[in-house]
């Protein structure tokens, strides 16, 4: 077999999930319902999130929140404060691709 194969889940529950975490990619797995939120943190790689369904409520570096809807994709550089959180009643889905992957020696 060529291929290597991930699952992950289906559930609507909250979730935050590593899908893939290997030396090139972390490819990550969330759903947030109504004030949830991912813990207020620096990212730790480039990364790119794609709200899938909902709508994402987002503040980088301390400024304004922005709002993103399901379909956005969002590019946040390494180092940065992010609050991510869901304010709306839609259930949030988003998966978060992180590459190069964190303790890659382009971060040294």
């Amino acid at each position: 077999m060529i291929e290597k194969v991930y699952n992950m889940s289906t559930r609507t529950e909250y979730v935050i999930e590593p899908v893939i975490k290997d030396d090139y990619v972390h490819y990550m797995h969330m759903v947030l319902h109504k004030g949830q939120a991912l813990p207020t943190h620096f990212t730790n790689a480039n990364i790119y999130m794609t709200v899938v369904t909902g709508t994402l409520t987002l503040s980088l570096s301390d400024e304004e929140f922005k709002v993103y809807p399901s379909g956005s994709i969002i590019n946040i550089p390494f180092r940065i404060k992010m609050i991510a959180q869901n304010e709306h009643d839609e259930i949030l889905e988003l998966f978060v691709v992180k590459t190069p992957a964190p303790g890659s020696e382009i971060y040294k």
